[in-house]
């Protein structure tokens, strides 16, 4: 068993014997549930900011050693077009198929007629700041690259990292030992991924320990119909954006899938895309991905295109009116998800941010905002389906601009860590 299978045994075994660990302390040890799931949330934190701390350096050092390599501008330019090109149309269905299965299901009837419903006025705790096109834009420059890497905004790392890339091509010979170096931190940051990874069962089981702990199997029974038609949902999402990668990978799309295999598990199981960041990359390039590619336009899909995420926020904006009897017109939804297809970007490394999307729009819409209580039992749970389904979303999109820009190689078995950056 290689290196990357038993690693994807030791995360399934953790996430099983945390199910385990969670109901035991939950349903023997329930004076102590609280207490036990504050100590498994400092493990957790404690993988999250390992995975922080490597994701900045990784993501200038592999970006600008790429571009810097590209030495053509124009060819930046078109891989980026093409990039957002397949965002948008990835955005749209995801937020079409949430609206579509949210008004086919109607999950919020069922809590409407039960009369679960928090009372209009009562306060969610999340804020509920939206993002303006100004704010949006404002938001894409760093007022300083220090503190764009110190916050972990991926999109203005990438941002600078586009142009000191292309100033790095655009003085030639001169920059060759700048660019040498940052390749040589790129080459660190890899072997410093191999290591933080080691950790990733542990953050598993701690994560799903304790939030089992805290919450209980109970929830999954009283939202059970609820998780279960959105879970349905992502399954569908996962077959459409598999089909759309067929139509231009064909049947190579299944090995991508085995590759993203790995990094989704673990999106999955610490409900966080970003702890799966450093290894959708190496899975992509094992794929055959060249790394100036997946280097360039996987951060960007972190802000672009958190497929996942989109289908969630219309899915759930709409049940939440349903819950509170609210009908809303065609038109009206309509407009909702153009609406988020705004507010939705950008919104990575935010701290339950579907819930900071999801709360600006309700107010928008004249829903009460209180809905969001409905939610907060078992977001954990939804985030751990829509965070997986943004590894895929993320990882297709990145084969498939590679293979419009022909370059997706057919791949070479190798330790990832060790080979050599393009």
């Amino acid at each position: 068993m290689n290196n990357r299978n038993r690693l994807t045994t030791y995360i399934l075994i953790a996430l099983v014997l945390g199910i385990v660990a969670g109901y035991f302390v939950n349903a023997y040890m329930k004076p102590n549930a609280a207490s036990y799931s504050d100590i498994m949330s400092l493990v957790t934190t404690l993988f999250l900011r390992l995975i922080k701390m490597i994701i900045a350096p990784l993501v200038f050092s592999t970006l600008v050693v790429g571009i810097a390599k590209m030495g053509d501008t124009k060819e930046v330019g078109r891989i980026g077009v093409k990039a957002l090109g397949w965002f948008v149309i990835a955005s749209v269905i995801s937020l079409s198929l949430g609206l579509v299965l949210v008004n086919l299901f109607r999950p919020g009837d069922a809590i409407h007629a039960a009369n679960m419903m928090p009372a209009i006025g009562t306060a969610s705790g999340i804020a509920t700041s939206s993002l303006t096109l100004k704010e949006f834009i404002t938001h894409l420059v760093p007022s300083s690259i220090i503190d764009g890497m110190a916050k972990n905004e991926i999109l203005q790392i990438v941002i600078f990292s586009i142009f000191f890339g292309t100033a790095a091509a655009a003085v030639g010979e001169r920059s060759k030992p700048l660019v040498d170096a940052i390749d040589g931190v790129a080459h660190i940051m890899l072997k410093v991924t191999g290591y933080v990874m080691n950790f990733a069962p542990y953050a598993v089981f701690a994560a799903v320990s304790g939030i089992v702990a805290a919450k209980g199997l109970e929830v999954l029974k009283t939202y059970g119909v609820f998780m279960g038609e959105f879970y349905l949902g992502i399954i569908l999402l996962w077959i459409v954006l598999t089909v759309l990668g067929f139509l231009f990978l064909g049947p190579r799309v299944i090995k991508l899938l085995a590759e993203l295999r790995e990094p989704t598990l673990l999106a999955f199981s610490t409900a966080s895309s970003e702890a799966a960041f450093p290894k959708t990359l190496e899975g992509l390039e094992r794929f055959g991905v060249r790394n100036r590619i997946a280097a360039f336009v996987l951060p960007i899909g972190y802000s672009f295109n958190l497929d996942g995420s989109m289908m969630y926020c219309t899915f759930a904006a709409v049940f939440i009116a349903q819950a509170y009897g609210i009908e809303m017109s065609l038109g009206t939804q309509i407009t909702m998800m153009l609406v988020l297809m705004l507010t939705s970007k950008g919104m990575a490394g935010v701290p339950r941010a579907s819930l900071v999307v999801i709360a600006a729009t309700l107010t928008q819409f004249n829903i009460p905002e209180a809905g969001l209580l409905l939610l907060l039992g078992i977001d954990h749970f939804l985030d751990m389906a829509r965070s997986a389904t943004n590894v895929i979303g993320n990882g297709i999109a990145t084969a498939v601009v590679a293979k419009w820009e022909n370059e997706l190689a057919v791949p070479v078995r190798q330790d990832w860590a060790a080979a050599e950056l393009p």
